[in-house]
């Protein structure tokens, strides 16, 4: 008999990637107001110009666990994430009211139109504040391009090499990777620097300004 562990030691050496059923994140609730997508044409030259934020699925040994970040989108740095066992919408106001805590206000918030994000409670987050709000057009995953680049760096690099035997661990796993990400990997679409570098640099510049 072969171990789980070795058969996914095995299958990282060949680039083989379990395919794992795909719950549907980003379901609408048609009874919510859908906002206009305000990034088409939009120059995005500064930290804290616009974030985003998405939820995506995490798979473990057994079952999966959702993961919501928010991201700024010019420097791409993962301003507050949260783990969770389910999509409530409580958890997805916890990272955004951590961002914003710990890094104030965006000028525009842009997301999908899952029902997390088009319910009263999140939109209430962002009118209270007078941060303008912008959604992906229906099934237009490009529209929020930054958050899935984001996503398929955590789930190659981290999470299909791995296979999380409890919540805990998929936590402590996830954002040992997110302080990684912000910290320590350079992006060549940010001349080599980190987001963390590029968003202090870009930061200072509006400051300044």
């Amino acid at each position: 008999q072969i171990g789980r562990r070795k058969v996914r030691r095995l299958m990282r050496l060949m680039g083989i990637h379990a395919l794992y059923p795909k719950p549907n994140t980003s379901k609408p609730n048609l009874a919510h107001r859908i906002f206009p997508y305000l990034l088409k044409n939009m120059v995005i030259d500064h930290s804290n110009q616009v974030w985003c934020t998405d939820i995506t699925y995490i798979p473990m040994a057994k079952g999966f666990v959702y993961l919501c970040a928010v991201i700024d989108w010019h420097s791409r740095k993962v301003l507050a994430h949260r783990v969770s066992i389910s999509m409530e919408t409580d958890f997805c106001i916890d990272a955004l009211q951590e961002a914003i805590v710990k890094y104030g206000c965006p000028e525009v918030f842009n997301t999908d139109q899952g029902s997390q994000f088009t319910s009263e409670a999140f939109l209430n987050e962002l009118k209270l504040r007078n941060i303008r709000i912008s959604m992906d057009g229906k099934g237009r995953w490009r529209d929020n391009v930054m958050i899935e680049r984001l996503w398929r760096s955590l789930k190659h690099e981290e999470v299909y090499l791995k296979a999380y035997d409890t919540v805990k661990q998929a936590k402590q796993s996830i954002a040992e990777y997110l302080d990684f990400y912000n910290m320590i990997r350079p992006h060549s679409s940010l001349n080599k620097a980190t987001p963390n570098e590029f968003y202090d640099q870009h930061l200072l510049k509006v400051m300044a300004a």
